[in-house]
């Protein structure tokens, strides 16, 4: 049960400062999580930059602190709306539902929630295992290393990134500062942690389109099914939480339904709910990732267009001093969590991923709500699709069927074509087409929600003509039973099966890391004491080492230390220790005295450096513990390390 610690601090920082700043609600359950975040990301350099430890208290004060203010400005905000301008007073954000309507609404979340949790648990085997995947030990021991030095700050975390001198080193950690809040809390392991954390973001999916929907007036059948749908498309949320994994990119994406939500207080102001809470998500959002605040703004920029051309209806003078407000929180809360991220802009835009598919293809892709998938989603895509034209037809959510094909025409493009032009417009997503397709499944949510109430209404008609004394509204309940039955049977449980084997993909039990190589590292941290590190390879699961027990590896990643640093010297030399002086010094600088090989690698073309190949072979390096799945070795000379050389806080990469 103490997994549900994550679910606890996604959830309760968000539902206190919503709380305080009058959210209510649908809106306030589906929006709490990416306050959280929020609140995270702005206390990251606050309480950094003041010396405060992060840790679960000082941010729980934070929290409080933020939301005592929030709550104050609220309250001088309403009463001076209500003198002012009293006929604002009790303006509504979201339509009145009936009693009904909320359980039905309520009935999609509870189905959706259920599809992800189904799904995950049987991709992933449980919460205990190992993801696989080339970025899982970054955020693992991004998670840790927060957690054991009470910093959170970018500058702060390069050392885990084989760049421990290198103040400006950025990566959003978010996502990471949170989860370092729970982990190690009521024996909460590593692996539970991340993973239950992957959990709870699919979790905010379904709510977070289940409050979009109702605050934009979607018929309730609408709200309920685009809700229960929205776990069950295979590239979002799932393709990016196998690949990668992308757990940052998968929360921010995650978390745009709650804010487009939020995005209706805009149109209709409700004190200063709209502005705060959309300023304090933006930092949620690029504190998560920063690819996720350009995605806001084009959706912002196309319900700006849908306003202008009186597709959705806006008092400009009630709503000036809201989106004067929200501008201004924005820039302020934002542009200072945005700025560092410039550090790597280059790397990120420079990255290529070759095309995958034909130009027909990719199109096919888009019109099924199917990215990267080898077949289609039909029993969800194609009613979807339809979905589309009912909304066109119905001057509903235009804004979202034109972020449709904007996201989706995006991801066409950039799936079959390899033009400069696409490349800069695709740069700010690593031109990846698996994070642009994760873009076009919420659009298919919401048409396939609106498919069903028309469905399920065009039912309701036919059969009341043959059955007059049957009411509308039971008839039109059962055109939801036999359309759930049918979509859900023919898709077998929302596609629960083909998504959880997308998933396993991640989760393998190897060949990255097995259970073997996780016995050598408790072996390890049994006897590897503080300030010791442990000489491993950049290919093998050893770069978990800490993440999963807390021994802290020369190399932190795959993708390896620069050659001139120590830990890329010794890659290459260590095996030659006899026959140059330098290799000794260097691991007594590091406090090396065990060297670590496994036999998994990441991918089959990585391999370790020349000095980890035949350690076997030379006497200076004796076995002193081996499993089928890996080999540690005791360096001679090297016992008495951590009472001699360097201090403890020497780098790997100097």
């Amino acid at each position: 049960m103490n997994v549900l610690l994550v679910v606890l601090a996604f959830w309760l920082p968000g539902l206190v400062f919503g709380a305080a700043i009058r959210l209510r609600g649908w809106l306030l359950a589906a929006a709490a999580p990416i306050l959280t975040f929020g609140i995270v990301s702005l206390g990251v350099p606050v309480l950094g930059g003041l010396g405060i430890r992060w840790n679960t208290l000082d941010v729980a004060v934070w929290t409080l602190v933020l939301s005592a203010a929030g709550f104050g400005l609220a309250f001088l905000v309403r009463r001076f709306t209500a003198r002012r301008h009293p006929d604002w007073a009790d303006a509504a954000a979201a339509p009145a539902r009936s009693l009904r309507a909320h359980l039905l609404i309520g009935a999609g979340v509870f189905a959706g929630s259920l599809v992800g949790v189904v799904t995950f648990l049987r991709g992933t085997h449980g919460l205990d295992q190992v993801q696989q995947g080339w970025d899982a030990p970054f955020h693992g021991n991004l998670v840790r290393w927060i957690a054991e030095h009470g910093d959170a700050r970018p500058s702060t975390v390069g050392t885990i990134a084989n760049l421990p001198n290198q103040t400006d080193y950025f990566y959003p950690d978010t996502y990471h500062a949170l989860l370092a809040l729970v982990f190690d809390k009521a024996g909460l392991a590593m692996m539970p942690t991340l993973n239950m954390a992957a959990l709870t973001v699919i979790l905010c999916v379904p709510i977070g389109v289940a409050a979009m929907c109702h605050v934009w007036r979607m018929p309730p059948i609408a709200v309920g099914a685009a809700a229960a749908v929205s776990a069950s498309f295979t590239n979002f949320p799932y393709d990016s939480l196998w690949r990668g994994p992308l757990w940052p990119y998968v929360a921010g994406v995650a978390l745009i339904p709650a804010m487009l939500a939020l995005a209706r207080l805009l149109l209709e102001p409700r004190g200063i709910a709209g502005p705060v809470a959309i300023g304090v998500g933006v930092a949620g959002l690029i504190g998560l990732h920063t690819s996720v605040a350009f995605v806001v703004v084009v959706y912002f920029l196309l319900i700006l267009l849908a306003v202008l051309v009186r597709f959705e209806r806006i008092d400009w003078r009630r709503s000036a001093p809201s989106l004067g407000a929200t501008i201004a929180l924005a820039v302020v809360c934002g542009l200072p969590l945005a700025l560092p991220s410039l550090y790597n802009a280059g790397g990120v835009t420079s990255a290529s991923w070759s095309s995958e598919a034909t130009v027909s293809g990719g199109l096919g892709e888009t019109l099924t709500f199917s990215p990267m998938a080898d077949f289609p989603l039909w029993w969800i895509g194609v009613p979807a699709f339809i979905g589309v034209i009912f909304l066109v037809r119905h001057r509903r959510m235009l804004w979202m069927v034109a972020a449709y094909v904007v996201f989706g025409g995006l991801f066409a493009a950039t799936v079959s074509l390899e033009t400069p032009l696409i490349h800069t417009l695709t740069g700010v997503f690593y031109n990846d087409h698996y994070r642009i397709g994760a873009l076009v499944p919420l659009a298919g949510a919401v048409a396939f929600g609106e498919f069903t109430d028309t469905a399920c209404r065009w039912f309701a008609r036919k059969a009341g003509a043959r059955l007059p004394n049957v009411s509308a509204t039971t008839l039109t309940a059962v055109g939801v039973v036999v359309l759930l039955v049918l979509v859900g049977g023919l898709s077998r449980g929302g596609y629960v099966g083909r998504n959880a084997a997308r998933l396993q993909y991640g989760y393998g039990g190897g060949p990255t890391v097995s259970d073997a190589e996780r016995a050598a590292f408790s072996w390890l941290a049994t006897r590897v004491k503080p300030g010791e590190r442990v000489m491993n390879g950049k290919a093998d699961g050893s770069v978990w080492m800490y993440a999963l027990d807390g021994v802290q590896p020369v190399e932190w990643t795959f993708y390896g230390a620069e050659g001139d640093t120590p830990a890329g010297y010794l890659g290459v030399y260590l095996d030659d220790i006899d026959r140059f002086p330098r290799v000794r010094e260097l691991l007594t600088d590091l406090k090396v005295r065990y060297v670590f090989v496994g036999n998994g690698l990441v991918t089959p073309d990585q391999k370790n450096g020349p000095g980890l190949r035949d350690l076997s072979a030379n006497p200076e390096f004796k076995v002193v513990f081996r499993n089928p799945g890996a080999t540690v070795y005791e360096i001679e000379g090297q016992q008495g390390v951590v009472s001699s050389g360097a201090a403890p806080a020497s780098g790997t990469g100097r």
